[in-house]
């Protein structure tokens, strides 16, 4: 047995797709009671405000880093974004024009968006970007290799990328609507923990369906039984077509009643977005 199918022995996958969909009913329920001033003022300061676009150039990432400069503590109470996610070209741009306090810088990385290229290449990528100055990596699960069922490959390449990380915290992107049932979403999320993630993502948003309440869900068991079993926790971030603060709450709400308060942090919880957090601001 390897050490991947070692891991997986230790979770509960016996899961079945409608029940989960059940279950997180239930607790969806409970969401319209979250949907207060506080909850939307938290949900703010754990955005990864995102600019992925084809169009983007210096002067558009300039001009999007200078909303977050003029933003901090403007709102007294309210905190702000948690990071700026670009791709990682503009890294060096977002550093040295970033003057927000307490804002993390985010690059995806990795043959981002589809991880369809050399592991020498998305070494080299995460490797520059955090020369650069990012905090923060997000790459891609390998989906191909892992529908195959090649846990090792899945697994080990992560843990290469993680060594290019350094200090840089590392998010696991599963492509959750690719992945498509519980069983998958949380092997592939317990692999990618094993391997060095520090967050568990669902979805880039390019491709595929975008992140959903199941899947989160059953992303937040495996953090939860990953806890249980080592006393250690894991982030979970929420990402694919979250416009509003109402799917917002929705997801805060999940990870409430699945991990607990002292996941509700930007140290665990993040929701990358670019639309959102006007959203937000409109609603409160």
């Amino acid at each position: 047995m390897s050490k991947y199918e070692d891991a997986l022995n230790k979770f509960k996958l016996n899961l079945k797709d409608e029940e989960v969909s059940k279950q997180t009913a239930e607790i969806l329920e409970k969401s319209g009671e979250n949907n207060t001033p506080e909850v939307l003022r938290l949900l703010y300061s754990c955005i990864d405000l995102t600019s992925l676009n084809t169009e983007d150039s210096k002067e558009k990432i300039w001009k999007f880093i200078e909303e977050v400069n003029n933003f901090d503590g403007s709102i007294s109470d309210v905190n702000n974004v948690a990071a700026i996610c670009v791709f990682p070209n503009f890294v060096q741009p977002v550093k040295e024009a970033l003057t927000a306090t307490d804002v993390k810088i985010a690059s995806v990385a990795g043959g981002f968006p589809a991880s369809q290229t050399f592991i020498e290449v998305k070494i080299a990528e995460v490797a520059l970007a955090v020369a650069d100055g990012a905090d923060e990596i997000d790459i891609v699960l390998n989906v191909g290799e892992f529908l195959e069922g090649n846990y090792e490959e899945v697994s080990n390449e992560i843990e290469e990328i993680k060594d290019a990380c350094r200090t840089a915290h590392l998010k696991v992107i599963l492509e959750t609507g690719l992945l498509k049932t519980a069983v998958n979403i949380k092997k592939a999320a317990i692999l990618s923990i094993y391997s060095g993630a520090n967050f568990i993502k669902t979805s880039t948003g390019k491709v595929y369906p975008g992140a959903n309440p199941e899947a989160v869900y059953v992303m937040c068991q495996a953090v939860k039984e990953y806890y249980q079993l080592h006393n250690k926790k894991i982030g979970v971030k929420v990402s694919g077509g979250v416009r509003t603060a109402e799917e917002a709450v929705k997801y805060y709400t999940i990870v409430k009643e699945v991990l607990g308060k002292e996941w509700l942090t930007p140290e665990y919880f993040r929701i990358g977005a670019s639309s959102l957090a006007n959203n937000i601001l409109k609603s409160l």
